[in-house]
């Protein structure tokens, strides 16, 4: 074993989910890197996972958490027990191939200050697709929500290879996430309220403002099943998905743009609930107006971890100069970046 390679800690955050160990675990065991362990991060699971674990894996590493802290608390939790140059955060429904790992770690090993990273997300259903989590790197548009390359919204590209170069963006993808151990830590991790959905766009732009740079390696890929903690018709995606949105954007904006942009989401986010109702779906809209309901209880807490010391946005990487709106509804599906 080459002692100069940097440990990695491949850490899998579980959930009642069993029949997704079974199925892709084998690969991440078949990953080729020389120096990476495997954890697996329970969140008091009440089905079969752990014992499953103790039986087919014994030589994977188990860390089970008290309760079901969903996924930002719960990588917190399980991330202190943990040792490693660096971490790689990884959905349970993730399939690699063995030698994925290497161009992302090379790209991060020579320069200190990338803190993220990840590879290009196709989707295990169509694998000519780009998956929605992360698709080839991440954007923020200037109203402040999120797209991708190769994503915008619903909307995914095909994957002919026009995505293989390796920018800095503005955040990376949570289902496959290369994590500097050392900026985590001094990052203080993700943000806990969120529990799932935004946690890593608020670390990676928490990030920029201290320094560092995030990047998308599309020298590298990975496949993702993707909706498998919360299924995309389900209205707790869409209210984790736009409380959590406004959240970030408040803890992370600098205070003269959130002035003219809260308004401006406002009106914005009205429209995307009146359109659920005109698709006859009153659970996602209502799912909408309860966001900002989640976003108002936030705002007037107590809770003294709500801001970050530093602000901005004019210039970090991967700030789209096209809105998302625009790009999905009028405009082209890529090179908009």
């Amino acid at each position: 074993m080459d002692k100069q390679l940097p440990h990695i800690a491949v850490a899998i955050l579980n959930y009642n989910g069993q029949k997704l160990l079974e199925q892709y675990l084998p690969s991440v065991r078949a990953l080729r890197y020389p120096d990476f362990s495997i954890w697996v991060i329970d969140n008091a699971s009440s089905d079969d996972s752990v014992a499953f674990l103790q039986r087919e894996y014994p030589g994977i590493k188990l860390v089970q958490n008290a309760g079901n802290y969903g996924f930002a608390k719960g990588y917190n939790e399980g991330l202190k027990t943990i040792e490693a140059d660096y971490f790689l955060l990884l959905n349970s429904d993730v399939e690699v191939n063995p030698g994925f790992i290497d161009p992302v770690l090379t790209a991060m090993e020579k320069d200190p200050k990338i803190a993220f990273a990840q590879p290009k997300m196709r989707w295990l259903r169509e694998p000519e697709y780009f998956e929605y989590a992360g698709a080839a790197g991440g954007l923020l548009d200037p109203f402040g929500y999120p797209l991708c390359r190769g994503r915008v919204f619903d909307q995914l590209e095909k994957d002919y290879g026009q995505y293989n170069d390796n920018p800095f963006v503005f955040w990376a993808s949570g289902a496959c996430l290369f994590v500097r151990a050392d900026a985590y830590k001094k990052l203080g991790g993700f943000y806990e309220y969120f529990f799932m959905h935004s946690e890593e766009i608020d670390l990676c732009w928490r990030a920029q403002n201290a320094g560092y740079k995030i990047l998308a390696c599309g020298e590298s890929s990975a496949m993702h099943l993707g909706g498998a903690s919360l299924q995309k018709e389900n209205p707790k995606k869409t209210y984790y998905n736009f409380r959590n949105n406004l959240v970030m954007l408040t803890r992370n904006m600098p205070v003269g743009r959130l002035c003219w942009l809260l308004p401006a989401r406002l009106a914005l986010d009205c429209i995307a609930s009146l359109a659920f109702v005109a698709k006859k779906e009153p659970k996602a809209a209502r799912a909408v107006i309860d966001g900002w309901g989640g976003f108002m209880k936030w705002w007037f807490s107590s809770s003294r971890d709500k801001f970050p010391q530093k602000r901005g946005f004019g210039r970090l990487d991967g700030i789209s100069s096209r809105l998302a709106l625009w790009l999905r509804y009028c405009g082209r599906q890529n090179g908009y970046d």
